[in-house]
C-alpha cells in the first residue's frame, strides 16, 4: 500500500511521459451532472476516438461553484469551457434559474482555478445555456445565452475583452447561436458538455491530479479505528531524544490564544451574565429567517392575565435603537408578568441578584409593583418592591437575595392593584460576575477561558463579523455605550444578539485575564455565502460609502488607544476606562472570497490604517480553507500589499493533522506571518475525544517548531450551550449551572500554561522507523525566560508505550525533580483530564510515554 501511494505521488510530481505507447493527443469532455441538485461541479472524461469515454476519477470534481448559500444553492449548470489565444482556459456556467448573473473563472491547467466572478447581465431574466465566441479582429468575446422572459425563451448577448467589464446586454436572434455543446454517453448516461482535443500530457496531468487528491483523501481518512490491524504486532517503541540547544531560535510568545464567536448561544444565555431572555422585546421572526414565527417580541415572556392585556408597542420607546417595549394591563391583584430566562433562571442560595427595568406608568391608582423570583413549584425564592413609578420612562434598580437554590427559576413582576405599565430593558444579573464587573460575564465560564492563559482573544467572530449580507455586518460602534442605546440585530447563526456583550466588555475581559485584544472587523464585504435578501453572494459596501466605513475602522483604534481628550477616547473614559486599552492588533476580514470586490475594499482599509496608525499590526485573511483559489490568491495579494500577518483557517480530520506536520516547515519566512485563527480536528459525528485532542496536540508541536512564522493560534469554536448548538465540536460545553471542558480544552490549557519564547530543536531516533510510527510520536522543547523553565512536550498517538531517553546533559537544571502532567486515555474517551505529579530527573532522563497520551515535563533552569 505504501509503495502504491508513493508511486501515485511520484507520477504526479515527476515526468508524466513514462510509457512509450501513450497517444500524442486525445479528446476531453467537460461536463457536469444534475445529481445532488446540480452541485457536483465540473467533471472531465477522455477518449481517443470520441466514442469510448473514460471518466477521470469517479466523476471527480475539478471545479465547484462558490455562488449561493452553503449546500444545495451552490449550483453549476451547463458549464461552457474554452481556451483563449494565450492558452488560458475559461469556464462559464449558469448559477440557477432565477438570477440574471453567470459565473466566470480561469485556469492555466484545467485544475487550478482562479477566484470566481459573477457579472450581472440581466435585470429581468435568467441566464441559461451560455456560449462564448471570440472575434480575432476586434479582440472581443461575445457571450450569448438564453433567458426565460415571462415564459418565452429569448436569446441575448454581451461583449467583453477581459471578463471584467461588459457591454450593455442586447437581444439577438435565436438562430444566431451555434449550439456548441455535444451530448455523449458516459457510464450508460447521456451527458451534455464541451469537447476539446488536447495533448496527452495535459490529460495525463488531470489524471495525476485526481490520483493525488485520492492519495491525500486516504491520508485524511486515517484514524485510530485502523490501529488494531495496522499496529497488531507493534511492540513498545524505544526513542532516543537528543536536544540541540546550539540551534535554538526565538519564537512567538503569543502562540496560544482563544477565539470567541457568538455561535451556539455563546454570548446571550452564555458568557454574558444577563439572566433575562429578550430583555428589550427586540426578538423578531427574521432572527430565524422566518422559519419560527413564534420567535418574536413576546418570546420568553408570559402574562398570567388576559392575553390581550399584554402587547408590544413602539410609539414612545426609551431610545430609537430599542424600538419595542411591553405594555401590560394588570386587571386584578396577583397577576404576574414573567420571564423564563434562557432555559430557566439559575439562582444560588444566599447570593444577590441585581435587577433593573425601564418602566413608566400609563394608568394606575398607586405604584405597588413587586419583583420576585419563583421556583419551578411556585415557591417565592426572593422578593422586593419597586420604587415610585411615574408617567415618564425611568430606570428602576433593586436587588434580590435568593433564599434557596433553583436551576430553573423565573422572574415575575406582580401588581398588587389594577394598573397599566410599560416595561423595557428588564434585566437581572448575578452580583458575582467575573471580576465583579457591572454588565459583566458569567464567572465560571470566564474563569474556564482565563485558565487557558490565552495570550490574546479574537472577537466577535468569525462569520458573525462580516454577517449575512450588508445589513447584517457587525459594527463595533453600535455595541458600546449605555445598553439602551446599543443596536441589537439578527445573529448570522439564526438567533438574536442583544449587543449587551459589546466591544467595551470584550476589551475589559481581555484586560482582566491579561490577554491582548484582537478585534476583527469586516473588510467592507459580507460573507460570500450571504443569503439574507439575496441568492448568496459577496457584494460589498458601495464605494461611495467606503470613506465612512474606513473612518469607522479608524475610530475603533482611537476609541481603544486614544487619549481621553479625543472624541472616541472620551466615550471610552465615560464608560469607565480612562486609560487606553493599548490595542496592538486588528483583523480585517474573515474567510472572505478573494475577489476584486474584496481586494479593492481591503486595500483601502489597510492603507488607511497603515497611514494613520503604523504601529497597529493588521491581520488579513486568505479565505476559508488552506488550499484552493482563494487561499492562493489571498497569499499573493497579502504578500504584494505587504500585510504583516494573515489569518488561516482549516478544520481537518485527525489523519490530516498526522500527515501534515511539515505544513509550516515549507513557509517562506520573508512573507507575512501566520495567525492560525480557526482549526480543529473533526471525526464523523464530530466528537471531542482523546483521538481528536492528541492529533491537535501532535500538530501543535509542529506549529511550535514553526512559531517563528506562526505567531498566533486559536481553536474554534470556543463555547457551546447544550441544546442550542449549531456547530460541533467546541472547546467548552455548558448549561446554566455547569461548565464542561472537553479533552481538547485540556490540550489548549496545557499548551497555554506551558509556552515559551525560545524553541530548542531535538533529534529523535526510534527503534521502529516506519512512517506510521514516526508520524505519531512528536516532541517540542521550549524555554520560557520569564518563568525560568525548560518545558518538554511529548505526544504519543500509538497504542503502545514509547520508552524515551532524553539527553539533558547540555542544560543547567537547578533541581533534580520536575512537574509532570499527563493526558491519556482510549481514543474514544471524552472525559479524560490531565493528571499532575512530581518526577525525579537526571542528565539522562528516562520517561515512558503512555499509549495515546500527551505529556509535559516542566524543569526549573539554574
Amino acid at each position: 500500500m505504501k509503495l502504491i501511494k508513493f508511486c501515485v505521488l511520484f507520477l504526479f510530481l515527476g515526468n508524466t511521459q513514462i510509457f512509450a505507447n501513450q497517444p500524442d493527443s486525445a479528446y476531453v469532455f467537460a461536463y457536469t451532472t444534475t445529481q445532488q441538485h446540480n452541485t457536483t461541479g465540473l467533471h472531465y472524461a477522455w477518449s481517443i476516438d470520441k466514442k469510448d469515454w473514460q471518466t477521470i476519477g469517479d466523476e471527480f470534481r475539478f471545479l465547484a461553484c462558490d455562488f449561493g448559500r452553503w449546500g444545495e444553492q451552490k449550483k453549476m449548470i451547463n458549464p461552457f469551457l474554452f481556451q483563449d489565444e494565450s492558452g488560458l482556459w475559461h469556464c462559464l456556467w449558469t448559477l440557477n434559474n432565477e438570477v440574471g448573473q453567470f459565473a466566470h473563472t480561469t485556469s492555466a491547467d484545467l485544475y487550478n482555478w482562479q477566484p470566481q466572478s459573477y457579472p450581472e447581465v440581466m435585470h429581468n431574466g435568467n441566464v441559461q445555456d451560455l456560449e462564448v465566441l471570440y472575434n480575432q479582429s476586434t479582440h472581443r468575446y461575445t457571450v450569448t445565452w438564453m433567458s426565460d422572459i415571462n415564459g418565452v425563451s429569448k436569446a441575448f448577448k454581451t461583449t467583453t475583452v477581459d471578463f471584467k467589464s461588459y457591454s450593455v446586454t442586447q437581444e439577438i436572434a435565436r438562430n444566431s447561436r451555434l449550439n456548441l455543446r455535444k451530448t455523449i454517453v458516459i457510464n450508460g448516461e447521456r451527458q451534455t458538455g464541451i469537447i476539446y482535443k488536447l495533448p496527452w500530457s495535459e490529460i495525463d496531468a488531470l489524471i495525476k491530479f485526481c490520483e493525488l487528491d485520492e492519495f491525500q483523501e486516504q491520508q485524511r481518512s486515517d484514524n485510530t479505528s485502523l490501529d488494531a490491524v495496522r499496529f497488531k504486532n507493534l511492540q513498545n517503541v524505544k526513542a532516543k531524544i537528543t536536544l540541540q540547544p546550539q540551534n535554538s531560535k526565538a519564537i512567538s510568545d503569543m502562540l496560544i490564544g482563544v477565539f470567541f464567536e457568538d455561535i451556539n448561544y455563546a454570548a446571550d444565555g452564555g458568557l454574558y451574565a444577563e439572566l433575562i431572555q429578550n430583555r428589550g422585546f427586540e426578538y423578531t421572526p427574521h432572527d430565524k429567517l422566518g422559519k419560527y414565527p413564534n420567535w418574536n417580541c413576546y418570546t420568553a415572556w408570559h402574562f398570567s392575565g388576559n392575553k390581550n392585556s399584554f402587547k408590544i408597542d413602539t410609539v414612545n420607546p426609551i431610545h430609537p435603537n430599542q424600538k419595542h417595549y411591553a405594555v401590560v394591563n394588570f386587571q386584578k391583584q396577583g397577576e404576574s408578568f414573567s420571564n423564563e430566562g434562557f432555559d430557566g433562571i439559575p439562582i444560588k442560595e444566599g447570593e444577590k441578584y441585581n435587577f433593573s427595568v425601564f418602566v413608566r406608568k400609563i394608568k394606575a391608582d398607586n405604584n405597588s409593583l413587586i419583583v420576585r423570583l419563583i421556583g419551578d413549584d411556585g415557591e417565592v425564592l426572593a422578593q422586593t418592591k419597586l420604587k415610585t413609578v411615574n408617567g415618564k420612562w425611568k430606570q428602576q434598580k433593586t436587588s434580590l437575595i435568593a433564599k434557596k437554590s433553583c436551576k430553573e427559576a423565573k422572574l415575575e413582576l406582580v401588581a398588587q392593584t389594577k394598573g397599566e405599565y410599560a416595561f423595557d430593558m428588564v434585566s437581572l444579573f448575578p452580583e458575582k460576575t467575573f471580576k465583579g464587573r457591572k454588565n459583566g460575564l458569567r464567572a465560571d465560564l470566564a474563569q474556564a477561558i482565563a485558565d487557558i492563559h490565552p495570550r490574546f482573544v479574537r472577537f466577535p467572530g468569525g462569520c458573525v463579523t462580516h454577517g449575512d449580507g450588508l445589513n447584517n455586518m457587525y459594527h463595533w460602534n453600535r455595541t458600546i455605550g449605555l445598553l439602551e442605546t446599543r443596536v441589537p440585530q439578527r445573529n448570522i447563526w439564526n438567533y438574536h444578539q442583544s449587543a449587551g456583550l459589546g466591544y467595551f466588555e470584550y476589551f475589559q475581559f481581555c484586560e482582566d485575564i491579561g490577554a491582548e485584544p484582537l478585534p476583527v472587523l469586516p473588510a467592507g464585504v459580507p460573507c460570500q455565502n450571504s443569503g439574507d435578501g439575496g441568492h448568496g453572494q459577496q457584494g460589498g459596501i458601495p464605494m461611495c460609502k467606503m470613506d465612512n466605513y474606513v473612518q469607522e475602522v479608524l475610530d475603533l483604534i482611537e476609541w481603544a488607544n486614544g487619549d481621553k481628550s479625543t472624541r472616541w477616547g472620551k466615550l471610552r473614559a465615560k464608560a469607565g476606562h480612562p486609560d487606553p486599552f493599548n490595542l496592538k492588533y486588528i483583523g480585517i476580514g474573515n474567510e472572505d472570497m478573494i475577489s476584486a470586490i474584496f481586494k479593492e475594499r481591503f486595500k483601502i482599509i489597510f492603507d488607511a490604517v497603515k497611514a494613520k496608525y503604523p504601529e497597529i499590526t493588521v491581520i488579513g485573511t486568505v479565505g476559508p480553507f488552506c488550499s484552493g483559489s482563494d487561499y492562493v490568491e489571498g497569499w499573493n495579494f497579502a504578500t504584494k500589499l505587504g500585510v504583516p500577518m494573515v489569518d488561516e483557517h482549516y478544520y481537518q480530520t485527525p489523519g490530516w493533522f498526522i500527515h501534515n506536520q511539515d505544513f509550516y516547515d515549507k513557509y517562506d519566512r520573508n512573507k507575512p506571518k501566520v495567525y492560525l485563527g480557526e482549526y480543529a480536528a473533526h471525526l464523523p459525528g464530530r466528537p471531542s475525544n482523546i483521538e481528536t485532542a492528541l492529533s491537535e496536540a501532535l500538530y501543535l508541536t509542529s506549529v511550535e517548531r514553526n512559531a517563528d512564522v506562526v505567531t498566533m493560534t486559536s481553536y474554534a469554536p470556543l463555547l457551546a450551550k447544550e441544546k442550542h448548538t449549531q456547530w460541533n465540536p467546541d472547546l467548552i460545553y455548558f448549561n446554566n449551572t455547569e461548565v464542561k471542558p472537553t479533552v481538547g480544552y485540556y490540550v489548549q490549557k496545557l499548551f497555554g500554561n506551558n509556552s515559551g519564547n525560545t524553541y530548542i530543536p531535538s533529534q529523535i531516533k526510534l527503534s521502529n522507523e516506519s512512517k506510521d510510527v514516526s508520524n505519531r510520536i512528536a516532541i517540542s522543547v521550549v524555554e520560557d525566560s520569564n518563568s525560568n523553565h525548560f518545558i518538554i512536550k511529548l505526544v504519543n498517538l500509538l497504542p503502545v508505550e514509547v520508552d524515551a531517553t532524553i539527553d539533558l546533559s547540555g542544560f543547567s537544571i537547578s533541581e533534580h525533580k520536575a512537574v509532570l502532567a499527563v493526558l491519556k486515555g482510549n481514543p474514544t474517551d471524552r472525559n479524560s483530564k490531565p493528571v499532575e505529579s512530581e518526577i525525579k530527573i537526571s542528565d539522562k532522563l528516562k520517561y515512558n510515554l503512555p499509549a495515546y497520551s500527551f505529556s509535559i515535563i516542566k524543569l526549573k533552569r539554574q
